[in-house]
């Protein structure tokens, strides 16, 4: 059983390494066939939520991927509403999850699709993101939670399936209503049905398999079990196979597409998110796959993040491909101060 499981995630990391390549050989920006924090942003500039022109799309991606969560979680009858679980410490927590991804430019997703494109400041990324989790393993290991969960409505659990469909049919038919990018990464995008049945078949097999790069760096230190981080590892050989086919592989630190080279705020930016993650218990991806099998406590994170992304480009906090701004630095700083306060505010020791 162990085995199959195995074979499994790592199928699955396969997949949806060698669809990022396919999303970006068909019109996504280079290294980014998935980012869960670029493609939140684009849609919450869709939205008008933010006015950065450049970064507006609704991603059919994420659509596909809550809706694909969604029909596996009920095709298996395991389709659960749940939540109450501190949600309003949970939407700070994701929109400081989201500041710092932004500082980055890109999830822990696009992070390991950036080093299967030879981005090193990716690999700078990936050693914060390492250190954010082991400061949230250390708030773990001291008593940390956010309560427990309770049993909700049905409809309490599909608000976020709803709410996707309902872009959908914006994009689909009344396009007039959202906002395009004309130019920069919002302006470059798979064709819809490809992006959506591709964000499908992820959804359906990231909830099957537990895909979460938080989980499996924790799950690694605390129990010395690897099976999460297979299927990253999995991401990471099948993308850079196809970067290699392609011919879009390019190692070194310079010149990386949607990318910058200040390595102390590339490192801190994936600090605080992986920090931010590992108090929620997932990464962004994870935190979208729960949404849509009905977890609203992971609905409010998302909740959070696309508020994060709106305000991080309407209050210039964003990074972009020429560095940090001022903002930016200072955000991410009040971002640690805020999590590690929620970190210590929530530790609770067992009495013995």
């Amino acid at each position: 059983m162990k085995n199959k499981q195995t074979l499994l995630i790592a199928a699955t990391g396969l997949v949806v390494g060698a669809l990022a390549v396919l999303l970006t050989l068909n019109g996504n920006p280079a290294n980014m066939g998935f980012c869960i924090a670029c493609f939140l942003r684009d849609t919450a500039g869709a939205l008008g939520l933010h006015k950065a022109a450049v970064v507006q799309y609704a991603r059919p991606e994420i659509i596909g991927l809550v809706l694909g969560a969604f029909i596996m979680s009920v095709a298996g009858k395991e389709f659960a509403a749940k939540g109450g679980s501190s949600p309003m410490t949970r939407f700070v927590l994701g929109f400081f999850v989201m500041v710092g991804a932004l500082m980055f430019l890109g999830c822990p997703l696009r992070m390991v699709l950036r080093i299967a494109g030879g981005d090193l400041n990716a690999v700078v990324g990936l050693i914060g993101f390492v250190c954010g989790i082991l400061g949230g393993i250390f708030f773990l290991k001291n008593g940390f939670t956010l309560k427990r969960t309770y049993t909700l409505s049905r409809l309490e659990g599909t608000w976020m399936p709803i709410l996707s469909l309902g872009v959908l049919a914006l994009l689909l038919l009344a396009p007039s209503l959202l906002a395009f990018s004309e130019s920069g990464p919002g302006s470059m995008h798979a064709p819809v049905m490809m992006a959506q049945a591709a964000g499908l078949i992820v959804g359906a097999l990231a909830y099957k398999t537990r895909l979460c790069m938080v989980g499996g760096i924790r799950d690694a230190v605390l129990f010395g079990d690897f099976y999460l981080l297979y299927g990253f590892v999995a991401i990471i050989i099948a993308a850079l196979i196809g970067n290699l086919a392609i011919g879009s592989f390019n190692l070194g630190f310079d010149g990386q597409p949607v990318a910058f080279n200040d390595g102390l705020w590339n490192f801190l930016g994936m600090a605080l998110t992986g920090l931010g993650s590992a108090l929620l218990g997932g990464c962004p991806l994870r935190q979208l796959i729960l949404a849509g099998s009905g977890n609203s406590d992971s609905a409010v994170t998302v909740m959070g993040m696309i508020v994060g992304s709106a305000f991080c480009h309407n209050f210039g906090l964003a990074s972009s491909a020429d560095g940090p701004t001022s903002a930016g630095k200072i955000a991410v700083i009040i971002g640690f101060a805020v999590v590690i306060v929620i970190g210590l505010a929530n530790m609770r020791k067992e009495k013995v």
